[in-house]
């Protein structure tokens, strides 16, 4: 296939080599000049150690060069996916929509496949999530990974998954796109709290108590949203949870473990020259517990951690001496 990649940070590039790898004709945007003109002439990106692009695989700064005839693979920022989408050509009905960015639209409280059906206005059934556990760094790598692809319509969920399936990378396919990615967006707001329970000193109890009641937070939102409660046990949820909450390679966590350590998040963001999808996602959760109601205290204090200066230590004697309760696991 032909296929135009959106999006050349490390998420994006390392997928662009993936479908390289399956033998199809790939082109990779960004809107940074810099970065086209080093993977262009290099074949390397800064933020992936090690790592080589594909020659054969065309890099530049100008949509107006690529195909949106077949496949649209969008892996910008959550927050930037309704620009980007503006910016594009016409997309034609048969063309299929995957979207790899993991978030909740702040303005608007969508998800990403409603944020591409919003814009581009194709039907929800040519529309994919793909998610999972997959630190960029780890693909580029061609370690063995697996993640899910996501639609309304499970054949074309199907057609996904061959289509980015390798060796290295297993894909699953699943119809809960609703499910995928809620799960995909508030693991991130969870690995914010991972990072602090760590910067701060904090144990193995801990990040067990923080992932298992995180992920139970989760799946209360996603039922609310009529997702599927079992979805959150599989990749896009329990495993993607478990790998951002733990992992050194997560930057929700170093943002979190930082903030732990006592400093500022305006001072972590303006060093960071890749995003933390969990920081404007944390707005957004909040957002959606005020709209449904539920319960999220987790959620609720990381949003008072990061955006009303709490101390976070506090936060954490907070949770520990809520109101004691049953365990609900549903």
């Amino acid at each position: 296939m032909r296929i135009s990649v959106l999006g050349a940070g490390t998420w994006g590039t390392a997928l662009a080599q993936v479908l390289n790898d399956n033998g199809h004709e790939v082109y990779l945007w960004d809107i940074n000049p810099h970065l086209i003109q080093r993977l262009d002439r290099e074949h390397t990106h800064p933020n992936l150690p090690e790592f080589k692009l594909d020659p054969g695989i065309m890099v530049s700064t100008s949509l107006g060069e690529f195909p949106f005839e077949e496949l649209i693979l969008i892996v910008v920022p959550s927050q930037v996916v309704r620009a980007v989408l503006k910016s594009m050509p016409p997309v034609p009905a048969s063309a299929i929509i995957v979207c790899a960015a993991k978030g909740i639209e702040n303005s608007t409280l969508m998800r990403m496949s409603e944020v591409i059906h919003d814009v581009v206005k194709i039907s929800p059934r040519r529309i994919v999530a793909l998610s999972g556990p997959s630190h960029a760094e780890e693909v580029a790598r061609r370690l063995p990974t697996a993640v899910v692809s996501a639609c309304k319509d499970i054949e074309t969920a199907r057609k996904v998954q061959a289509i980015f399936t390798t060796a290295n990378f297993r894909v699953y396919a699943n119809d809960d796109i609703v499910g995928v990615e809620l799960g995909a967006a508030v693991k991130n707001v969870i690995a914010i709290a991972g990072g602090i329970c760590d910067g701060i000193g904090f144990g193995d109890n801990t990040m067990a108590a923080l992932i298992t009641r995180g992920l139970a937070e989760t799946a209360r939102l996603g039922k609310a949203l009529n997702a599927k409660s079992t979805t959150f046990f599989g990749l896009s949820g329990i495993g993607d949870l478990v790998v951002t909450a733990q992992s050194t390679l997560s930057r929700n966590r170093y943002v979190g473990r930082r903030i732990g350590k006592g400093e500022k998040l305006k001072t972590i963001l303006a060093e960071m020259d890749m995003v933390a999808e969990g920081v404007k996602t944390a707005r957004s959760v909040h957002d959606l517990v005020l709209k449904t109601g539920i319960e999220m205290p987790i959620c609720e204090q990381v949003h008072k951690v990061l955006f009303e200066d709490k101390d976070p230590q506090t936060a954490i004697s907070e949770l520990m001496m809520r109101d004691l309760v049953d365990e609900q696991l549903h």
